[in-house]
């Protein structure tokens, strides 16, 4: 581009964060200083969005400082969600409550309930079931705020307290928003749910399904994570459960219309979750296939058994 201003760099940058590609990113800042582009507010929430998802920490300290003394530029909500984003990632749980009590300004929702899911995955329950509650005082009608407390109760077989957490959900009549999967093959949109059995090629994709479980296992790199079922079932349910994904069901329908090598694209509507996040670095490996897939917040690259966001989404 013969002219280059703060937007373009702007999309480069936020584009690249989403892609888990933080430190490009940052380079890229650096070379856009050198250009003498000024930096807005838009810059740093997508600068300190590529530092989180990358696992970025000091770089997301500095870049937070230089905004304010460098530029003079007053952080927003955005911001701040950003830093606590930054050290609930890092699994700095204690780093990110003191920088929430410490904000000039009233934290919302989504930072409690961000630091909510960095209790709940580092164990630290106490704190989590206090900022569970105070994160539904604040967004009383949000699906999302009951279910992660209710997982947070059956995460510890609290199990009556998750059953209670449910129904006030039904009583309120708050509907859970259930977990899809898209994949576009030849200008079709295919759509997945969990243990969806609508599809005309459904005894094919289960067949690839079984297939790609059994070779998951034979490979050892996977361990299914159980614990992302909260349900008071049989560990073996819980595994058939985690088989039924819509991700996995919308790659398994991928390999079965492509040709291999080929590149498998897929979106999904929620967060990945742990286990299939771990099934899916596992098939990229073994079937040697590139998979992208977008879920709510990021796109993740499966390729040779890892993928782009190192394990930071």
């Amino acid at each position: 581009m013969r002219v280059r201003n703060v937007f373009t760099w702007n999309a480069m940058i936020g584009g690249l964060a989403m892609h888990g590609h933080g430190e490009i990113a940052i380079s890229l800042f650096d070379q856009m200083k050198h250009d003498e582009v000024m930096p807005d507010e838009v810059t740093f929430i997508a600068l300190l969005y590529a530092c989180s998802h990358t696992g970025l920490v000091n770089e997301g300290l500095k870049m937070f400082q230089a905004m304010q003394e460098s530029y003079q530029i007053e952080p927003r909500m955005e911001h701040y969600g950003c830093m606590v984003d930054l050290l609930c990632r890092a699994r700095l749980v204690d780093d990110a409550l003191e920088f929430i009590e410490n904000m000039p300004i009233k934290a919302n929702s989504v930072l409690w309930a961000t630091l909510l899911g960095a209790c709940r995955i580092g164990g630290n329950f106490e704190l989590a079931e206090i900022v569970g509650k105070r994160v539904i005082e604040l967004e009383p009608d949000s699906c999302g705020r009951y279910v992660m407390l209710s997982n947070l109760y059956a995460g510890i077989s609290q199990w009556e307290s998750a059953l209670n957490m449910r129904k006030q959900m039904e009583n309120k009549g708050i509907e859970k928003i259930p977990g899809c999967s898209w994949i576009e093959m030849n200008g079709t949109i295919h759509q997945f749910v969990a243990g969806d059995r609508s599809h005309l090629q459904r005894e094919k994709i289960y067949a690839m399904m079984r297939e790609m479980t059994q070779r998951v296992n034979l490979d050892g790199g996977h361990v299914s994570g159980i614990a992302d079922v909260l349900l008071d079932i049989q560990e073996e349910e819980k595994e058939h459960s985690l088989y039924l994904h819509s991700e996995k069901l919308a790659v398994a329908f991928g390999l079965i219309s492509t040709s291999p090598g080929s590149l498998i694209r897929i979106v999904k509507n929620l967060r990945v979750c742990n286990d299939c996040h771990s099934f899916l670095k596992i098939i990229s490996k073994i079937y040697s296939r590139e998979i992208v897939a977008r879920d709510r917040s990021r796109f993740h690259h499966f390729r040779e058994g890892s993928c782009s966001c190192m394990d930071f989404w």
